[in-house]
């Protein structure tokens, strides 16, 4: 059981300005003063922005119960922005912490996590709590070093006495914010009595939880604060599997800085009279805009950001990124900017997966499936990635008979004039309103199309056909890749170019594998139902690491097989024809 309580309504974060005086550093104070006072006068324009701009009715589907993803991006950006992440030591009292906090205003949640070292997230029921926490928090005295004086959200909490009271509690029961090792799940999994269990475990087990989801909006909030000092107008924003529900513990967090919507670029200028722009430097492209904007962002990140440690400023890729390592949550990150395509792919993704929920399993179970085997991978290269094996799943379910969810061109017809959206000449529309979406009655259950996925793909004509989920159907490959899967929103970019004809070949062979081994599970039963070590079967059977020798061995072994009946039925009948002349 986590630790964790829920009290109160919302919150503010603001920064007092640190007033030190330091021998010989007179220059970077009065710098990073300024940088502070700014950042405090963005975030009073900040709370009355998202005062004036928050929905009048949460955008849901009342009769579902489901959110549209604006609303829940807008509900977790709330809670970030009114929570403060610590450190603390080994033995914590929770009725001291609690007390302790509760001066500043009334807590609406708090959890424990470890990551080195035990720490704490505490979200506030009001904005103005978190402004004055900071303005009681101190400024570590340091004996051989001298500490920058920019103030953040990311704290240090120490005991309060010299010494651990008795009744202290020892070893936090923590949510786990990271993945059990494989062999845990396969054990865990094969002591399940039904396929539906072993699912329901697997995604307990992998998916993001509720506070793991708080913390990567709350380090995004952390980050905002830094970038906002320079560009008060500007946001972070999370995209990809942090936000579009198919994310596994421990996935990188990644995000983009979003400038579009800063007062002024959609001002229009007047036909006649006297009228105001601002003075601004300018260069050859806006690529060049992004590459300066990051790399100072980078060396901000890098110099006075508190936890984000190895920063990598990549300008020279295809789309200009920060990756760094932020070490009190432990998430690797990516920064890019202005991302807009990304964001409303998530988005898409994020509306398949709401509307059945064979959806999300499905992905999910694929994805830890293609993990476990070394179809995709966390570094470059010639893999698949998760977003096109996503993809891969999304259109799947598009050909079923009939659908289970529809296409991307249906949903662009069900849109509104507020879905429309343009992004660098491609039409991003489709529809948001969950609750406008008819979806065809398929019974199919999870295991069956589990089973089918693999088959399906077993046999595709990857040769000829692209993979389509804009139209749901497959297409004529309009370039000779070896795998093609058309981008949602420009049908002209393959999203899988990458992939080279060994990998896609070893994806394959292991849907023919997987296709085997799911249909010896319709006949095997499980051997445990709970204390001993069971025999790995179902989904426990799928994920287990295999090499391609060994797929090509069983193949070629049961190819043998059904040739030896196949020979042993021909003759037993040329036997019989000779009995009857005879």
């Amino acid at each position: 059981m986590r630790l964790s309580v829920n009290f109160g309504a919302t919150m503010a974060s603001s920064f007092a300005v640190c007033r030190l005086h330091m021998r010989r550093q007179g220059g970077l104070v009065k710098c990073l003063q300024k940088l502070d006072t700014s950042l405090r006068r963005n975030i009073v324009t900040n709370v009355v922005a998202s005062s004036a701009e928050a929905p009048q009715k949460d955008e849901t589907d009342e009769k579902e119960g489901r959110k549209s993803f604006s609303a829940v991006q807008v509900e977790r950006q709330g809670q970030a922005e009114r929570s403060v992440l610590m450190s603390c030591p080994p033995k914590i009292n929770e009725k001291k912490f609690l007390k302790y906090f509760s001066r500043h205003g009334d807590i609406k949640k708090y959890f424990f996590y470890e990551r080195n070292g035990l720490y704490a997230v505490v979200e506030f029921a009001k904005r103005e709590c978190v402004e004055s926490l900071l303005e009681a928090t101190k400024i570590p005295c340091l004996s051989n070093e001298f500490p920058m004086p920019f103030k953040s959200r990311l704290l240090s909490l120490s005991h309060y006495g010299s010494a651990a009271s008795p009744n202290q509690q020892s070893g936090q029961q923590c949510q786990p914010q990271t993945t059990i090792p494989i062999d845990q799940l396969i054990d865990r999994l094969s002591r399940k009595e039904s396929i539906d269990q072993q699912v329901t475990s697997l995604m307990e087990t992998y998916q993001l939880t509720d506070d793991n989801s708080r913390l990567r909006f709350l380090v995004c909030s952390l980050l905002q604060d830094i970038a906002a000092a320079y560009f008060p107008e500007c946001t972070i924003k999370l995209f990809g599997s942090s936000v579009n529900g198919f994310g596994k513990l421990g996935c990188d967090l990644d995000m983009f800085l979003d400038l579009d919507d800063i007062s002024g670029r959609r001002t229009k200028k007047q036909e006649s009279g006297l009228f105001l722009e601002y003075q601004l430097k300018t260069v050859s492209t806006e690529r060049v805009v992004t590459q300066r904007i990051l790399s100072f962002l980078g060396e901000c990140l890098d110099q006075f950001g508190p936890g984000c440690n190895g920063v990598q400023k990549i300008l020279n890729a295809h789309c200009p990124l920060v990756r760094f390592f932020h070490h009190p949550s432990g998430f690797q990150c990516d920064l890019t900017a202005n991302n807009r395509v990304a964001m409303k792919t998530t988005e898409l993704l994020y509306l398949y997966g709401e509307l059945d929920p064979r959806v999300r399993h499905l992905v999910f179970i694929v994805r830890c499936w293609a993990r476990v085997h070394g179809i995709t991978s966390s570094i470059s290269g010639a893999w698949i990635t998760n977003f096109s094996l996503t993809i891969m799943v999304l259109f799947f379910l598009q050909r079923r008979n009939p659908p289970i969810i529809p296409c991307l061109d249906h949903l662009k017809d069900l849109a509104g004039p507020m879905d429309n959206s343009m992004i660098e000449g491609n039409d991003c529309t489709f529809v948001s309103d969950l609750s406008k979406i008819q979806l065809q009655r398929n019974t199919e259950t999870l295991d069956q199309l589990l089973h089918e996925f693999f088959e399906f793909y077993s046999a595709f004509a990857f040769s000829k056909m692209s993979i389509d989920i804009r139209k749901g159907k497959e297409q004529i490959k309009p370039v000779k890749n070896h795998l093609h899967i058309q981008n949602p929103f420009d049908s002209s970019l393959n999203i899988s170019k990458n992939v080279n004809a060994a990998q896609l070949e070893r994806f394959v062979a292991l849907c023919q594998e997987s296709t085997w081994l799911l249909e010896q599970t319709k006949t095997n039963t499980p051997s445990g139902k709970g204390g001993s070590a069971s025999t790995p079967w179902g989904l426990a059977t799928l994920l287990q690491p295999t090499n391609v020798a060994e797929i090509k061995s069983n193949r070629k072994r049961r190819v043998g097989l059904t040739s030896d009946r196949i020979k042993g039925l021909i003759e037993s009948l040329k036997n019989g024809t000779q009995l009857k002349k005879s």
